[in-house]
């Protein structure tokens, strides 16, 4: 909490989970259905003036979330049931808001987080499934998860991932730092869980697009190697569609106590 002249500020996190199918990506636009603009319209309802937030990871359009990170500074005070409920009676039914907690000034959803985890989800059979048209990754060709889980271990580590991220990716410096990045199915579903330091633009659907190109049997394992040592985009195949992508968990610093993930979608 600070003071700025008479004003008292506090600095506020919360946790959103939302469907991101019918959204233009997170970030507010000038024109189009933004994740940020409805949470922004609706806590500044709530706080009785104009809220502007930051998130953990910007989504792209179809992408969605158990476990976005936000923080803004109010001059309201609200206990945290009151951000919760106010937030979500004011937002329609494909964003919620799961948990509201005060941190420290020193917090921020970007800058502090060290983790970020994001699971794809891929519904692996012949015929697809209408409750998860725009919530899963539809594959017809049976994938061998067992060479997709070989190549995905060429691709942890510290390495840069320039052939894993969009044209337009602002990034400064596109080395990134993956601690984790497993393959494992369950029936007709096939999961692939990164965890990182932080994602390039379309990182994560680069890795899976390529993840998917080995479990087709279109390239060997070895071939991941290959792509990730040429810093070439052009090589890297396919971005997977962003239907099977979910942010699901950011961890902090254990001191600024903010919960640090949420659930994760299973199908099978």
């Amino acid at each position: 909490m600070t003071v700025l002249g008479q004003q008292t500020t506090m600095r506020v996190a919360l946790g959103i989970e939302y469907d991101g199918s019918d959204f233009c990506g997170w970030q507010r636009q000038a024109e189009g259905r933004t994740v940020q603009g409805c949470v922004e319209q609706a806590l500044s309802r709530v706080a009785d003036h104009d809220v502007q937030v930051v998130c953990a990871g910007r989504t792209d359009t179809g992408v969605h979330a158990t476990g976005q990170v936000i923080h803004f500074d109010t001059g309201a005070i609200r206990a945290p049931r009151a951000w919760i409920r106010g937030g979500n009676a004011n937002l329609s039914g494909d964003i919620r808001v799961q948990w509201a907690t005060p941190v420290d000034a020193a917090f921020h959803a970007r800058f502090a987080a060290r983790q970020r985890h994001y699971r794809y989800v891929i519904l692996n059979r012949d015929s697809g499934s209408a409750l998860l048209l725009k919530r899963a990754c539809r594959e017809y060709i049976r994938l061998d998860e067992s060479r997709m889980a070989i190549a995905a271990g060429h691709l942890e580590g510290e390495h840069d991932f320039t052939s894993f991220r969009a044209a337009a990716c602002q990034a400064h410096s596109p080395v990134r730092t993956i601690y984790q990045l497993e393959v494992r199915r369950s029936g007709d579903f096939i999961y692939i869980d990164v965890l990182a330091n932080a994602f390039l633009h379309h990182m994560v659907r680069c890795i899976a697009g390529v993840l998917i190109a080995v479990g087709r049997g279109e390239q060997s394992p070895a071939w991941v190697a290959e792509v990730l040592a040429a810093t070439d985009r052009k090589l890297g195949g396919f971005n997977a569609t962003p239907a099977g992508l979910y942010l699901v968990g950011v961890r902090y610093p254990e001191a600024f106590k903010v919960p640090t993930a949420g659930w994760l979608p299973t199908y099978g």
